[in-house]
């Protein structure tokens, strides 16, 4: 679990963020250009700040209960386009230009092997 400590975010964006228990924004990641959702990542205020600081993309890992940086391993890196913050500060949308594989499986998205069968709406009026 990332430590508690002060903040290394301005006040206008900590006191704007919903954190889970465990002191975390999910991190939704899209390619840029496409629009295309590449993976849900997590990170908690100091992993944001070094993706608003470093132009690179910097998670929390929960299973490995450290922070790691997209690429610095598989070369497969996110270089940050955008970040938005959703309404209710629990969701972070960050555009990127990804690298190579989004996935560490080597899919491009980590979507591309889950797909489930749904019925799809027609979109007309309930």
């Amino acid at each position: 679990m990332p430590e508690t400590t002060p903040s290394p975010l301005p006040a206008e964006i900590a006191d704007r963020l919903s954190r889970d228990p465990a002191g975390l924004v999910a991190a939704v990641i899209q390619q840029h250009d496409t629009c295309e959702v590449l993976m849900l990542g997590w990170m908690d205020d100091e992993a944001l700040h070094r993706t608003l600081t470093t132009g690179r993309v910097t998670f929390w890992s929960r299973s490995r209960g450290e922070y790691w940086r997209k690429g610095d391993t598989s070369g497969h890196a996110q270089h940050v386009r955008s970040v938005a913050l959703d309404c209710d500060g629990d969701a972070l949308l960050v555009q990127v230009e990804q690298v190579g594989a989004a996935c560490h499986t080597g899919d491009r998205t980590c979507f591309d092997a889950g797909r489930l069968d749904a019925v799809v709406g027609d979109g007309g009026a309930a």
